[in-house]
């Protein structure tokens, strides 16, 4: 006979299932770093994440929503600016770059609708690095604004993690 505890934890990991992300599952019991780094479209955010010195950051307690740029976002900053972030002489500029990706907190995409709804079809989050940044839909599409007014698009949703939780987006998003 199962005790409560255990059916409660049974269920808990029932309810939030691995997803596919890049070719591999990403885990709700892994943290934010053990997930991504099997995902194939997230090799370039792995590194800046290692460059910047977050590992142990993004590895802890949390919790975290992380807005992860894939490969391709990265690819289609102009040409040199990941090479010129990874060097360790940008480890700075680096970490405020990818800390304005992280929102402290468990934001799923269902919190996220709820607080859109509640603002009017717009929601203001305040990112680790202390910028702002805006959710809101498009069609079907959630839709991510960065202070320059450009927009990432969510690809995947709700990669829960033992962490927080990943929102796989199309661009890099930037602070003024």
């Amino acid at each position: 006979m199962l005790t409560a505890a255990v059916a409660l934890s049974c269920n808990l990991a029932l309810a939030q299932k691995s997803v596919m992300v890049g070719g591999a599952e990403m885990y709700p019991t892994k943290n934010i770093v053990e997930n991504a780094m099997n995902s194939k479209d997230h090799t370039t955010l792995v590194a800046a994440v290692k460059a910047a010195g977050l590992v142990e950051t993004l590895q802890g307690k949390g919790p975290f929503t992380v807005f992860a740029p894939t490969n391709d976002a990265f690819n289609a900053l102009p040409a040199g600016t990941v090479e010129t972030l990874l060097k360790e002489e940008n480890k700075a500029t680096l970490g405020k770059v990818l800390t304005y990706h992280v929102v402290a907190g468990k934001l799923d995409s269902k919190e996220i609708m709820k607080k859109i709804k509640d603002g009017n079809g717009k929601a203001e989050f305040t990112t680790v690095a202390g910028g702002k940044i805006w959710a809101s839909m498009d069609g079907g599409s959630l839709m991510i604004w960065d202070e320059k007014n450009v927009s990432a698009k969510v690809l995947i949703k709700d990669i829960y993690q033992s962490n927080g939780v990943i929102h796989s987006i199309d661009k890099v998003i930037m602070a003024k």
